[in-house]
């Protein structure tokens, strides 16, 4: 197996620049740190532009042409975990061509739209949730956390290659592609809402959750067909970004 040790490497070169979200977007690829998150990322057929192993890592079953062993210290650079595997890939990100939410909406399934989401944790987690709500797909309004940074790569599991994400939608898009397909949006408000398990949500809505510190934004919720509220009990005054988007998609499916 070739070893890399030269930060001058070109390949290298490239996979030091994904751990910044600008070439990320440029190159439309993303690390992805794991032997499990690998293996799932293969058997979804995703695209694997190269794969990393750490130098004295044990042997795994990874594909040989495409396999480079890194210098311990170079391998480091690229690490976002503290007890690493040794394993990390560049992978091709999912397809973002024109009119691609159009082609989700125009389909069967709940849609979970995230509005200016920040917090990494929650992103992963709802996009994981989303498949096992089996919702048709996750869209990323303009502003949100980037889906293939590592902790939402990590949050999200394999769920980041099974379930289709669009991302840097902008609003009136969303809203112009609900009206096109007739499909409603619903959002979670304070006033005038009405209690989810009364809201009568459907299979094909698409339900809009808020960013974690301002919640949805004016204009989903003057453009909303529904607006719904999750009851709390006690002092609480709001739920994490992630539980209650879990509450809803079960909710609409049910």
């Amino acid at each position: 197996m070739k070893l890399i040790s030269s930060r001058d490497n070109p390949t290298y070169k490239l996979a030091l620049k994904l751990t910044r979200r600008k070439y990320r977007d440029e190159t439309g690829m993303y690390l992805l740190e794991g032997v499990k998150p690998l293996e799932d990322a293969i058997s979804a057929g995703m695209d694997i532009e190269q794969i990393f192993v750490a130098e004295g890592t044990g042997e795994h079953n990874l594909p040989e042409g495409s396999t480079v062993m890194l210098e311990r210290n170079l391998f480091a650079e690229l690490s976002d975990t503290r007890s690493s595997q040794g394993v990390i890939a560049m992978v091709r990100q999912q397809s973002s061509e024109p009119g691609r939410i159009m082609k989700l909406a125009s389909g069967d399934g709940g849609m979970l739209v995230l509005d200016r989401i920040q917090d990494p944790g929650n992103m992963g987690t709802m996009i994981r949730t989303a498949e096992a709500a089996a919702m048709a797909g996750v869209v990323l309004i303009k502003g949100c956390v980037d889906p293939y940074s590592p902790k939402v790569v990590r949050a999200a599991a394999g769920s980041l290659f099974r379930v289709p994400i669009v991302q840097k939608v902008e609003t009136e898009e969303l809203l112009d592609t609900a009206r096109k397909t007739g499909r409603r949006v619903a959002v979670t408000a304070l006033e005038g809402a009405s209690d989810y398990r009364d809201a009568g949500l459907g299979g094909r809505d698409m339900i809009v959750i808020g960013n974690e510190g301002q919640g949805v934004s004016e204009s989903f919720i003057e453009a909303s067909d529904l607006k719904i509220k999750i009851p709390m009990a006690g002092s609480i005054e709001s739920l994490n970004a992630a539980v209650a988007a879990g509450i809803l998609m079960y909710e609409s499916q049910r």
